[in-house]
């Protein structure tokens, strides 16, 4: 797609995704014990719009079905599609930092380094703030940014990466991780069940206040992304000409290699580790949109977004009345795509 030529052909997309958005989540309020219609789910929600309240007659949805509504199932929805989001986003930033499609916060360990960090500070009973996640979110991100040095370093620190060093890199480090969290679990028994729970993901304890906690950081770095999009343009060229068009490389990458790990980090200690949603999306969307990351970015956030709530609708129906983790659903689609692009670059390395 080209951006200039075509930015209202991309707003109008845009704005085509966020409404196909809004339906989603108004359609996966539905789902659930409770018999809540999406027409009460949209006349709760909108109806609390101004001029809209007479249209959608928001006083004919029960009190309990209101009550499940924004209680249970919208804050849970919007949360999923802020992880969503976020993961998404910062998964284009991870490839474009990379160069290298393959590139993703759960397959080189971030995500792994958050958990165990945010593990750590449960472990220690280091706490609460007003929501009572600050000090869990600082212990998440000291471990996202720790992983991401071992990996930045490992693929060659400035130097181009290879997809090889990146991924034994990442598998190196998500198997240390892994043990390091085993050897945590069998000396913190009865912490066990907390420190699954970020190994394997779930938004079965969202509230309002964990969406509070995400919305301003994704908003501002969304923002942020959008303002490098055209460094990071110019860096697919190549580093010397990115610098010659006035582009501090070194700098650029640092910093969206810092920010990308803090968003990581701060969905790591609200839902726990979620993987391959920083893999899957952004591909399928440069296949669809191209490799312009002024498009990439704001598209793979939307198809981030959508990608998760409706994971995670069908990780609470599935096996009703029991609920799968969303990490298992992401990793059961994730996980074959990811040896399909494994497959595919072999194949181009063996052509050349």
């Amino acid at each position: 797609m080209n951006y200039i030529e075509n930015r209202g052909r991309f707003r109008t997309i845009l704005i085509g995704l966020c409404i196909l958005l809004v339906v989603i989540m108004m359609v996966a309020m539905q789902f659930g014990p409770a018999d809540v219609t999406t027409l009460d789910a949209t006349r709760s929600v909108f109806g609390k719009v101004p001029f809209l309240e007479g249209l959608l007659q928001p006083d004919q949805v029960e009190d309990a079905h209101e009550l499940i509504i924004w209680k249970i199932r919208f804050p849970r929805i919007v949360l999923a599609a802020l992880a969503g989001a976020t993961l998404a986003a910062s998964g284009a930033i991870y490839q474009a930092i990379f160069r290298n499609p393959m590139a993703d916060p759960y397959v080189l360990g971030i995500s792994s380094g958050a958990a165990l960090g945010a593990a750590s500070a449960i472990v220690m009973g280091i706490g609460a703030t007003a929501v009572g996640l600050s000090g869990v979110s600082v212990f998440a991100f000291t471990g996202a940014m720790l992983a991401s040095l071992f990996v930045w370093t490992a693929a060659g620190g400035g130097r181009r990466s290879t997809p090889m060093s990146l991924l034994l890199s990442g598998i190196a480090l998500n198997f240390l991780l892994s043990a390091l969290l085993s050897v945590i679990m069998v000396f913190n028994r009865e912490q066990v069940d907390k420190i699954i729970f970020w190994t394997m993901g779930s938004f079965a304890a969202a509230k309002w206040d964990h969406v509070f906690l995400l919305v301003l950081p994704v908003l501002v770095g969304l923002v942020v992304y959008r303002i490098y999009a055209r460094d990071l343009n110019l860096m697919l060229m190549g580093e010397d000409a990115a610098r010659g068009l006035g582009v501090h490389v070194q700098k650029v990458r640092l910093g969206l290699l810092v920010l990308s790990s803090l968003l990581t980090a701060i969905v790591v200690s609200v839902c726990g580790v979620i993987g391959f949603v920083g893999l899957i999306v952004p591909h399928a969307v440069r296949l669809v949109s191209g490799p312009d990351h002024r498009t990439l970015v704001p598209l793979s956030a939307l198809g981030g977004a959508m990608f998760l709530v409706i994971g995670d609708t069908l990780a609470r129906t599935i096996a009703a009345p029991a609920e799968i983790p969303i990490g298992a659903v992401t990793a059961l689609i994730g996980a074959p795509y990811f040896l399909f692009l494994l497959q595919r670059n072999r194949s181009k390395m063996g052509r050349s």
